[in-house]
């Protein structure tokens, strides 16, 4: 199956209104989707986008994920304009598997050295701290311009170190591929003035 990693912004306000009535108005085309116990499984995912979208656990996102990648997904820009009009922005994705597993590898060294695992749903600041992170450490490996890599290292000396750190303990145990540089900086660059919660869904269709 294909793979991508994709990052997404909510918007519970317009998920509470457009996302809970489309629930509400194909039940059986969603339900088809759900695991066990379908009809409590589905009431349990209209109250949850109804109070608050980002309170979904990943498997009830996946399922929505699912529902519109099979109602639109021979038209992936449909669907993600679908999503969005529901409330759901995938405002970033990383198509590549390699990269993805790249990504994971750094996000792995970055929870060990914290000593912390992020959920899949982690506020603005968390997520801007480990993308600074993932920038210095692609950066270390990466040896075209990096105008990005320098200016952030003037005003991050922890997380600088943190990841000299790790990739010097890490770099033989992983391959970076060259554009992981480009994506930590596209995501630093598409939520740095971001304060809600992003998610990070690895995603199989």
């Amino acid at each position: 199956m294909a793979e991508k990693l994709y990052f997404i912004k909510t918007n519970p306000v317009t998920a509470k209104i457009n996302l809970y009535n489309k629930l509400c108005s194909e039940e059986n085309q969603v339900i088809e989707f759900l695991k066990e116990d379908k009809k409590t499984s589905l009431e349990i995912i209209k109250k949850k986008t109804q109070e608050n979208i980002e309170s979904l656990s990943r498997e009830e996102l996946i399922c929505i994920f699912d529902w519109f990648e099979k109602t639109y997904g021979a038209d992936t820009e449909k669907m993600k304009t679908e999503l969005f009009v529901h409330g759901i922005d995938i405002f970033y994705d990383i198509s590549n598997s390699l990269c993805i597993k790249s990504f994971s590898h750094i996000l792995s060294g970055y929870e060990d050295y914290l000593q912390t695992k992020l959920s899949f749903i982690v506020n603005s600041e968390s997520f801007k701290h480990f993308l600074i992170y993932g920038i210095f450490f692609t950066g270390m490996a990466n040896s075209e311009e990096k105008y990005l890599f320098n200016f952030l290292k003037q005003d991050h000396n922890v997380l600088y170190s943190l990841a000299e750190k790790g990739y010097d303990e890490k770099r033989y145990g992983i391959t970076l591929q060259p554009e992981m540089y480009r994506y930590f900086s596209d995501l630093y660059d598409a939520t740095k003035f971001y304060r809600g919660s992003v998610i990070e869904l690895d995603y199989n269709y």
